[in-house]
């Protein structure tokens, strides 16, 4: 099964969808609404192979008023992800154990 952490306003989560959809059944998790859950975010990173700052969109406004920065502990990133789901890098697409972020969208097309 392919899940897609999506931001439909995003157009690289558009994009991914697409060519997603295009071969098969995604289940879409809105995740702006829907925020992954600590553990969660540390199972994507597994799944990523990606430190918690490879996956965090360090240029949002609110990465810069938490005062967070890339030197900051895993266990503080991961928090500030949970508690603030749009400092999450989109779109994360998710096969099994494994994962791939949709930049640029034709990424997710080596989890099929």
């Amino acid at each position: 099964m392919i899940t897609i952490w999506h931001n439909p306003r995003c157009s690289k989560s558009r994009q991914a969808l697409a060519l997603l959809q295009e071969r098969g059944p995604v289940t879409i998790r809105l995740y702006l609404q829907d925020a992954p859950s600590i553990d969660e975010l540390y199972a994507a990173s597994t799944a990523l192979g990606l430190s918690p700052i490879a996956m965090m969109r360090t240029g949002e406004a609110v990465f810069k008023e938490l005062n967070l920065s890339k030197a900051d502990p895993d266990v503080t990133l991961i928090a500030a992800m949970a508690a603030h789901p749009i400092l999450i890098e989109r779109p994360i697409v998710f096969s099994d154990s494994r994962a791939a972020v949709g930049r640029p969208p034709e990424a997710v097309l080596a989890l099929l």
